[in-house]
């Protein structure tokens, strides 16, 4: 994978360093049994202790060497793979948040989160693998085998069966694996996202009682999980014992044909001893071999998942060659002919040809029923989403010719769905602007009328917020949202439904202090109660997805029936 060449170039140097410290290290493995072999057949024959001394302090020698290269080539292979799994994890969120909400909807929300904390830390450990054992167990094999070939040649015919045939089962050992352990990851997605669902909507669950249900959805996730996992580990498990099995045939076998050939004088016994050393050892290294490929398998699909994350273009083109032109006027909205739907072409509009202005400093209601596209349309001006159809201008500047940062500096948005950080009061508010004062903070709280209930409490603006707001009312934390975003001091303010949990006395004190905080401020309020927009200086009202009505409270009561509708079914009149 391409997004791997970073990561390459920084670290091969280190990388290397670890594999010339893991190849002394086992060339040292590979020099003791033959050094062994001399102690016993010349030292230990002939009695001569003064040879088997010095041999044996050579021993202890390179013993020594080979330790201290094992823990330099740990501290090595430790930075690189720790170093590498913290770029990678910290790149990879860069990249989903620089996606747009087009690109991002592709994925299931917990299979980002699976992405960027189990994929990433099987290749991690992949990566460390590789200056611990991976690359070890290869050299040891093949430098087993040259010398088992040296001492004996005879002897290694024995090699020359049974190498091959674990060759044949770590192959079939790595195409039997790949598949298996792809599913085990998109079953550990699907728990994932399980969990995720749950604990967002524990309250609920609750006030319910929906334990059961939730505890059978999570074991049947569960169940899949195992049973994927179980099935991937069964097929990996069989190769394990089999390799094992045949090594130790051709164990007994060279222990056979060896003792026929002490018996006959063409071998000696430290030479038996030696080779079956290096029998074991291509044994330990095959095993090792087989890991690697269960491991290099894992971090495969590992590496394709988040390769797709990578890969994935951003839907959104930016085009910044007119944004340093100056715009006429400030908190301007013009929507020209606008149509919108969520899936591409191939989908049915959620917004049909929409158009409308939003002169600076009005205010402007947007209502219609649930699924008109009250929501989808307000996402258009900061360009969560783009049109299909269409332009939306801010400023007279079409949003598609903005730079996003820019565009976005210039709108402040209190979402349907409130969210708040976990952190104090005054920290969550600062979210609207990093270096505001806590002079800034008080006057946003005041205008949202939150700062009665902020000073209330027992540490006033230092108050932590439990996450997602969990100690705070549904009222408060929408007055908290809502100074968040005055705090910036935007040109639009884009309020959708945020003052639904807010009583009516509270919200008509609000809508009073934003006239008053700013007479140049852009104001939309995408409601369904019109008694919020009812003085509002334009009402744009939606229906399935259609602007069937746009005027003041007075022109549309008398003009447009959709809204008659809202109104009287609201105030409890029969409609006329």
């Amino acid at each position: 994978m391409k997004f791997l060449n970073k990561y390459i170039r920084k670290y091969w140097i280190a990388f290397t360093i670890a594999i010339v410290f893991l190849m002394l290290e086992a060339t040292v493995d590979l020099l003791l049994p033959t050094i062994m072999a001399k102690i016993i057949d010349i030292g230990v024959a002939n009695r001569d202790m003064d040879y088997v001394l010095r041999l044996g302090g050579i021993m202890l020698l390179i013993t020594c060497f080979g330790a201290v290269s094992a823990t330099i080539r740990n501290f090595i292979s430790s930075y690189v793979s720790q170093g590498f799994g913290a770029e990678l994890r910290s790149d990879l969120f860069r990249k989903i948040q620089s996606l747009s909400f087009q690109n991002i909807d592709k994925f299931n929300r917990a299979s980002l989160i699976t992405r960027l904390t189990n994929d990433v830390t099987q290749l991690q450990m992949f990566s460390n693998g590789l200056m611990r054992i991976f690359v070890r167990a290869p050299l040891l094999c093949i430098g087993s085998l040259i010398m088992a070939v040296r001492l004996n040649l005879h002897l290694s015919i024995v090699l020359a069966v049974v190498v091959p045939i674990i060759a044949i089962l770590i192959i079939l050992n790595m195409r039997l694996g790949f598949p298996r352990f792809m599913r085990v990851q998109k079953a550990m997605d699907r728990i994932n996202s399980v969990m995720r669902e749950y604990l967002s909507g524990v309250r609920v669950v609750k006030a319910f009682n929906q334990f059961n249900f939730e505890i059978n959805k999570f074991h049947k996730a569960n169940i899949e999980l195992q049973s994927t996992a179980t099935s991937s580990e069964r097929v990996m498990s069989i190769f394990g014992p089999m390799m094992v099995a045949v090594m130790n045939v051709g164990i007994v076998a060279v222990l056979w044909f060896g003792g026929y050939g002490v018996e006959s004088g063409h071998i000696q016994v430290g030479e038996i001893i030696a080779f079956t050393n290096y029998m074991i050892q291509i044994l330990f290294s095959l095993r090792m071999i087989s890991m690697v490929f269960v491991m290099f398998v894992r971090a495969k699909a590992s590496t394709e998942r988040i390769g797709e994350i990578f890969l994935e273009e951003d839907l959104m083109k930016i085009y910044e060659a007119d944004t340093e032109a100056v715009p006429a006027s400030k908190g301007r909205i013009d929507f020209n002919d606008v149509s919108f739907s969520y899936g591409g072409a191939q989908s049915e509009p959620v917004l049909k040809n929409i158009t409308f202005s939003c002169m600076p400093g009005d205010t402007v209601g947007i209502i219609g029923s649930t699924g008109s596209g009250k929501s989808s349309l307000i996402n258009l001006i900061p360009r969560f989403y783009d049109v299909s159809e269409g332009s939306v201008e801010v400023d007279g500047i079409d949003v598609r010719r903005y730079n996003l940062k820019k565009l976005r500096e210039k709108i402040a948005i209190v979402p349907q769905m409130t969210m708040l950080f976990t952190g104090t009061i005054a920290e969550n508010i600062k979210w609207g602007k990093e270096n505001a004062s806590l002079e800034e903070i008080k006057q946003a709280a005041a205008i949202a009328e939150a700062q009665s209930f902020i000073e209330a409490a027992l540490e006033g603006y230092s108050t932590r917020v439990g996450q997602g707001g969990v100690n705070l009312s549904g009222g408060q934390k929408q007055r908290i949202s809502i100074a968040r975003a005055l705090v910036k001091q935007p040109e639009i303010l884009i309020l959708d439904d945020s003052t639904s949990a807010v009583d009516m006395a509270t919200e008509a004190k609000i809508k009073e202090s934003l006239r008053k905080y700013s007479a140049e401020l852009t104001c939309l309020i995408i409601t369904q109660r019109i008694s919020s927009i009812i003085d509002a200086d334009k009402i744009i009202v939606l229906d399935n997805g259609k602007l069937v009505g746009a005027g003041t409270h007075k022109e549309l009561i008398n003009s447009c029936r959709v809204y008659q509708e809202i109104y009287h079914s609201q105030m409890g009149i029969g409609v006329m």
